[in-house]
């Protein structure tokens, strides 16, 4: 099992959005590197729910990842914001993973706190804060959930 941190913005699609749901699929994705990483997401993996572009930023919940990447059908819609002219059916850039709500977290845990937590100095939003899917490690997944658990 590997673990993982998706950013969501809570205006577009909230941590409560997802436990309403109970599942929703991961669309929208257009930078490779964040792409990549959900390529690499398997059935069962956890993820890190974090709101951006809130105030504050932070993790506010916990998703497990349901079904693996498959290729996102917005990107071939003229119509959809993620509509992109360069890829094709035969060979599609773009990828989209389901996920589904396991709990929202007691409290916020904030960016500040991502970045002055011993043993997250490594985590990735600390360092590329700007990449919507990232890897994070077990123990960083741990501290961050003991962190909001008190």
């Amino acid at each position: 099992m590997q673990c993982w941190l998706m950013k969501s913005e809570p205006d577009v699609y909230s941590i409560d959005d997802l436990e309403r749901d109970g599942s929703t699929y991961w669309e929208g994705v257009r930078n490779y590197s964040a792409r990549n990483n959900m390529r690499k997401m398997t059935v069962g993996d956890l993820v890190l729910y974090y709101h951006s572009n809130a105030k504050p930023p932070g993790v506010v919940g916990v998703a497990r990842v349901i079904k693996e990447a498959y290729a996102d059908p917005h990107q071939w819609d003229r119509n959809s914001k993620y509509f992109d002219a360069k890829s094709t059916r035969d060979d599609p850039r773009w990828s989209m993973v389901d996920v589904e709500f396991v709990e929202k977290l007691p409290a916020l845990v904030p960016l500040d706190t991502l970045k002055t937590t011993k043993g997250l100095e490594e985590m990735v939003v600390a360092k590329r804060g700007r990449l919507s899917v990232q890897p994070v490690t077990e123990k960083e997944f741990e501290i961050v959930k003991r962190i909001a658990h008190g």
